[in-house]
């Protein structure tokens, strides 16, 4: 039996994919985001050990509103595709009963080894959506970010686009840090580059996150800086569409 490790569950998300969620937030994460809102999630080989009949058992009692909704399940993290076997099992359950299945990760974890693309082929036979998330698109930047350069989020991107499985593309707006114009009207370029885009979210960066860096007794890096005001996130969404034809670039409170 397939088991996996998850920090926690959120019964009613409604801002991780279309219609009321069931999110599942695994356990551990290669990136280190200056902005991480789930800090707590990143230590790899922790969290709660649980079985897929246990996440079924319990998603099976939200079924009326998650169908009433056209909602569905979204693993989250975390990164999950650190656990593809787990999802996999997972998601084959939750396609007999007819539940939406989505994947909201950073990308990092892509590599072109045949291990890697062979194990998330069977994860995308039963994934309707993905969310990626793109922190930056210069490579550099990224890695001052995150840790890491962007390339296997990037090619990950484009292997994506290959496969035709659809993917909303997120991007945090954090300023002074991936705000600017240079970088938003590139970061467009690209997305009008693939063909499986089917939505464009633009996520203010926020604060909320700080007290688990305090919690845990680590400095927050991003101290002092504010969230985008209204203007701020209005450039920024203007940036980007000047660059992707004919897709939808949502900009979320």
């Amino acid at each position: 039996m397939v088991t996996g490790n998850i920090h926690s569950v959120e019964s009613f998300g409604t801002v991780d994919g279309p219609g009321i969620r069931y999110v599942v937030f695994m356990q551990g994460c290669p990136l280190r985001c200056k902005y991480c809102h789930n800090v707590d999630t990143r230590a790899i080989g922790t969290g709660k050990n649980i079985s897929v009949e246990q996440i079924i058992s319990e998603l099976k009692d939200y079924l009326p509103f998650i169908q009433a909704s056209h909602g569905g399940i979204t693993v989250s993290g975390g990164e999950p595709l650190l656990q593809m076997p787990f999802l996999t099992e997972l998601f084959q359950a939750c396609k007999k009963l007819g539940v939406h299945t989505a994947i909201d990760t950073s990308g990092v974890c892509y590599s072109d080894s045949p291990h890697f693309r062979s194990s998330f082929e069977k994860l995308a036979a039963v994934t309707d959506l993905v969310l990626l998330d793109i922190k930056e698109i210069d490579p550099e930047r990224h890695k001052q970010l995150t840790g890491l350069t962007n390339r296997n989020i990037l090619a990950f991107a484009r292997w994506l686009s290959e496969k035709k499985l659809p993917i909303w593309i997120r991007h945090v707006l954090v300023p002074g840090v991936t705000d600017s114009e240079e970088d938003l009207s590139n970061l467009g370029a690209f997305i009008n580059s693939l063909d499986n885009v089917a939505r464009v979210e633009l996520l203010p960066y926020h604060t909320m996150g700080i007290y688990k860096w305090e919690n845990l007794g680590m400095d927050y890096p991003l101290k002092g800086i504010q969230p985008p005001t209204a203007k701020q996130m209005e450039r920024a969404q203007l940036l980007l569409s000047e660059q992707i034809n004919q897709k939808i670039v949502a900009a979320i409170d």
